[in-house]
């Protein structure tokens, strides 16, 4: 029986969608795998949870991602690795939305194309409530890499490009889980429309400068650490997603020192590549 395996990439914020309901990021080379192999019966058998979040997820995605008759006499077996811690504002829910819907796309809907793979993902993350706004930003960004920048109400991409190749991103995994209450974020709309806006004229460092400097205030995030790290050589700094985790994105040559910038915070530092690769699926 066919067995499918797809590789999705993970992705940092430049413009939290909560607040308007638009977004913008960046793919990041930390991905997620996974194999899903169909046999005759019924059921689904996960190798490995991830969490009973990510389980849910799945569920919801395998319903819209294959044909009912083919769920009803197929039992698929699910295994999944990822590299993006979840809880931390790093897309990894989408990332697992969308890896899950591409697979089961390659076996059961040949067809389809990447936006119909994508909306699956994006209806079950609404769904199953792991997101408010479906995360299209962050599923596009997850799927195609590069800079996106999108309507996540209307499933539309504004602006997408591919990021400097010398790019790194530098992220902080603070030890504390604690995040601010995200319904907040609408304080600042207006905030967040700006940010948005400089993000489709690809002015995408002021625009997750503005970002950051919004969500931290509201997020229960320092927002001195921002300036701390464009001041250690950094372009752009700010909240991923709705926290708790920071990135910056820096050159290559600025790493260091800008990791240099984390280090007197309890919490743990990855440092991850720019990914400019789409998301990749192939029969086994």
């Amino acid at each position: 029986m066919p067995t499918a395996k797809a590789v999705m990439h993970g992705a940092v914020s430049i413009v939290n969608a909560i607040a308007t309901g638009k977004g913008a990021t960046l793919g990041i080379s930390l991905n997620v795998e996974s194999v899903i192999e169909a046999t005759q019966g019924s059921g689904i058998v996960f190798e490995n949870k991830e969490s009973d979040l990510s389980s849910r997820l799945i569920r919801s995605v395998l319903e819209k991602a294959v044909p009912k008759n083919e769920l009803e006499k197929s039992k698929l077996r699910i295994s999944l690795k990822s590299e993006i811690p979840s809880g931390y504002g790093l897309k990894s829910s989408s990332a697992i939305s969308s890896v899950i819907s591409l697979a089961c796309a390659k076996l059961f809907r040949p067809q389809i194309d990447d936006f119909e793979v994508l909306r699956h993902g994006v209806q079950a993350s609404i769904e199953s409530k792991v997101s408010i706004t479906g995360a299209y930003d962050d599923a596009c960004a997850c799927y195609f890499g590069g800079f996106v920048v999108t309507d996540n109400y209307n499933l539309k991409i504004v602006k997408s490009e591919k990021a400097p190749e010398d790019l790194s991103a530098v992220i902080f995994i603070p030890r504390s889980r604690k995040r601010g209450n995200v319904k907040k974020l609408k304080i600042l709309e207006g905030v967040f429309e700006q940010a948005w806006t400089l993000a489709s004229n690809s002015d995408y460092w002021n625009a997750m400068l503005l970002n950051g400097l919004a969500t931290s205030a509201i997020l229960n995030s320092d927002p001195r650490i921002l300036t701390e790290l464009v001041e250690a050589g950094a372009l752009a700094a700010s909240v991923s997603g709705n926290g708790p985790s920071i990135a910056a994105i820096a050159k290559k040559g600025n790493v260091s020192s800008v990791k240099k910038a984390f280090l007197s915070r309890d919490g743990e530092i990855k440092i991850s590549e720019i990914n400019n690769r789409k998301a990749e699926v192939y029969e086994m």
